[in-house]
């Protein structure tokens, strides 16, 4: 389901149990959207639920939903492209990407920019991996972290409790040596380092690895480094 506009985004907020709950929550040009909007979305990131208050009384719906969300980089869409110079006015861009708290940000936990495609992949020249298989490697790792969390109330990595999560994952050396070097070089906050376990425990899973190397903690790492130092610190 696709929400384009600050008025869908408080809707899913207060009947999330009948629209994102268990599903996508895809939010395009997301730093369009009220600030206070994209601000009720914290609290069901962070518990999976969200309770709508009013003068009646309060209730608690379901909204455990993966996010999913895009943007231009600033207004005309051009800042950081090799090929075409950005118009906007000095410090726009700066600003355009700001409206996205740092609070926010810290629950996102991949952050991709995404270049401009090849003509070789507009004109389909270069055919990526097939959907079947991607699905098949991902059922395995579900799989996988289903009979490890067996015993548990949770049936994915991404539903355990940080401090499940850091001593139940299985981290090598070299993983943590990545990890303690990110909390000064990413400025991680303690959320920020929970959700950094969990999804390097996900791409070992996606590899069939029973432990945590350096490489999946580092590309688990690199996930999040778009977001800026300056925001990692204000996190709370």
């Amino acid at each position: 389901m696709l929400w384009s506009s600050s008025s869908c985004l408080v809707s899913v907020e207060e009947h999330s149990s009948a629209l994102a709950h268990n599903g996508v929550l895809f939010l395009d040009e997301v730093t369009e959207f009220r600030r206070d909007a994209l601000e009720g979305l914290r609290q069901p990131l962070e518990d999976g639920h969200i309770v709508v208050a009013r003068a009646s009384g309060a209730v608690e719906f379901p909204a455990r939903f993966t996010l999913v969300a895009a943007s231009n980089p600033c207004p005309c869409g051009f800042e950081g492209d090799p090929k075409r110079a950005c118009r906007c006015a000095p410090n726009r861009a700066m600003a355009y990407q700001q409206r996205l708290s740092g609070p926010l940000l810290d629950r996102v936990d991949i952050q991709l920019s995404i270049p401009r495609l090849s003509r070789a992949e507009l004109l389909g020249c270069e055919p990526g991996e097939r959907s079947e298989a991607i699905r098949n490697r991902v059922e395995q790792a579900r799989e996988r972290q289903r009979a490890r969390l067996r015993g548990t109330a949770w049936t994915c990595n991404a539903r355990t409790p940080g401090r499940f999560a850091r001593r139940t994952s299985l981290l090598t050396a070299d993983a943590e040596r990545y990890l303690s070097g990110a909390v000064d070089s990413l400025a991680l906050s303690g959320r920020g380092f929970d959700r950094a376990v969990k999804v390097a425990r996900t791409i070992a899973d996606l590899e069939g690895s029973e432990r945590v190397e350096g490489g999946h903690m580092s590309e688990a790492l690199g996930y999040r480094a778009a977001l800026a130092k300056e925001e990692a610190a204000a996190v709370g």
